[in-house]
């Protein structure tokens, strides 16, 4: 007997309801004044700490509250206080001043035509330097296109980074990346992708060939909140969880993926932190611009790993305090009084004022640091310029092109080697033989 077709629930004179598609809306757009007065931010130190070797069941309350250490009055509140030193509190701040050097010196090249393309991290430098310093030097980190600040903690030259970003002759990615996505193998930074979403599988999976290996070495990731919504994110925990993998998933909701508010990535609904819940996975919602708070939680969950206790999601609620790269104009979909108005403040003004507060900093001190900054990141720019800016030559010899790939280059590549090399050296007779000799095309 063939089946009936389903009635029409619309048809004239049902009772039934008409749904409706919801579209998610960002409650303040262009000319709108900002108000983020329906954020519960907590009090610092009210968030318990709990054990790392918590069963992740018993941590919900700690994927929908807020980790927070420092308070109004600058001072550092609760159990999540990491009691750093004042030296290590002044390195911290060191490498975060020196990220937004670099951020700016970087932004005004692009801007220059010195480069194609930049990202800025400005509000988030807590994010990525705190975190890394919470990491041993030689864990694995897979970070996305935000976390230069992840370099800087480590020691990786500035003036290698500005190579990388003008694609010049010196960069050691042989112009291949596009412009910051930096790769160092020597300090255990994982290539930057350009896909969304692809290190996190790609962590977990290193996570655990190092617990197969027996070794010590933990992994980290970072992912924005937009890109949550992809696919290799939820593989990711999968796998995660799974396999018990030494991993920390930090997700880093600025509000913003691109022009679109995290609203489009679930953020109406629940927290990133409780997505952690779904998959057994602990999960952890942390104030992302409280410094302190960023560096306990990150040491909380490398422990856990360490500990075979599993892995941790990590969600850092912070704000993209400037545009998304320098191809983005934010004034056309979100309000100007944002960055303002946003309750959690800047990250290097709130631990400035915590090391004044405790006696071990003073504005002085700040401008003398600020000044050395940008002149050490002046002194790096105008070193990486004599290797070639974008446009201007100084790059890469041709035959560059064809190697890296194969052990042995294949006879139709050579081929195509020569070829390309004379063809290049009648255009451009005047260019050195050795911009186009590939020594035997392809050694």
């Amino acid at each position: 007997m063939a089946a009936k077709a389903p009635q029409k629930s619309n048809a004239a004179g049902s009772n039934k309801p008409s749904l409706a598609l919801h579209v998610p809306e960002p409650k303040f757009r262009p000319g709108d004044q900002a108000d983020f007065s329906h954020i519960d931010i907590g009090e610092a130190g009210a968030m318990p700490r709990p054990d790392e070797a918590t069963a992740p069941a018993e941590m919900r309350d700690f994927a929908y509250g807020l980790v927070r250490v420092l308070g109004e009055d600058n001072k550092a509140h609760g159990p999540w206080d990491p009691k750093l030193d004042p030296e290590t509190l002044r390195a911290m701040l060191g490498h975060m001043a020196m990220v937004r050097a670099f951020d700016e010196r970087m932004f005004r090249g692009q801007r220059q035509g010195k480069t194609s393309f930049y990202m800025k991290c400005t509000g988030e430098e807590a994010t990525s330097v705190a975190a890394s310093m919470a990491l041993a030097s030689d864990d694995m980190v897979f970070p996305s296109y935000r976390q230069q600040g992840i370099l800087i903690a480590r020691g990786y030259p500035i003036v290698d980074m500005i190579n990388q970003i003008y694609s010049n002759k010196a960069d050691k990615l042989k112009g291949r990346q596009l412009p910051i996505m930096y790769s160092a193998r020597d300090h255990s930074f994982f290539t930057i992708s350009g896909n969304l979403a692809t290190q996190l599988p790609q962590a977990v999976g290193w996570a655990m060939a190092s617990a197969i290996k027996g070794d010590s070495r933990i992994a980290a990731t970072w992912v924005g909140e937009g890109s949550t919504a992809e696919g290799d994110f939820h593989s990711a925990c999968t796998f995660a969880t799974v396999y018990n993998a030494p991993v920390i998933l930090n997700v880093i909701n600025n509000q913003w993926a691109i022009s679109s508010f995290s609203g489009f990535a679930g953020a109406e609904r629940t927290t990133f932190a409780a997505r952690a819940l779904g998959y057994g996975l602990a999960g952890l919602r942390v104030d992302g611009n409280d410094a302190l708070a960023v560096f306990a939680a990150q040491q909380w969950a490398a422990n856990r790993a360490r500990a075979n206790q599993g892995p941790t999601l990590i969600e850092y609620f912070t704000y993209r305090a400037e545009g998304h790269s320098t191809s983005d104009d934010p004034s056309g979909y979100r309000s100007a009084q944002e960055r303002e108005e946003w309750p959690l403040g800047d990250p290097i003004m709130r631990l400035k004022n915590h090391l004044i507060a405790i006696g071990e900093w003073d504005e002085d001190r700040q401008a003398a640091m600020d000044k050395e900054c940008a002149e050490q990141v002046k002194a790096a720019t105008k070193e990486a310029e004599k290797n070639g800016i974008l446009g201007h030559g100084l790059h890469h010899p041709f035959h560059t092109m064809f190697e890296d790939v194969f052990e042995e280059l294949p006879w139709h590549l050579e081929e195509q080697a020569e070829q390309a090399t004379r063809e290049r050296q009648i255009k451009w007779p005047d260019q050195h033989p050795k911009d186009f000799a590939g020594k035997g095309a392809g050694q």
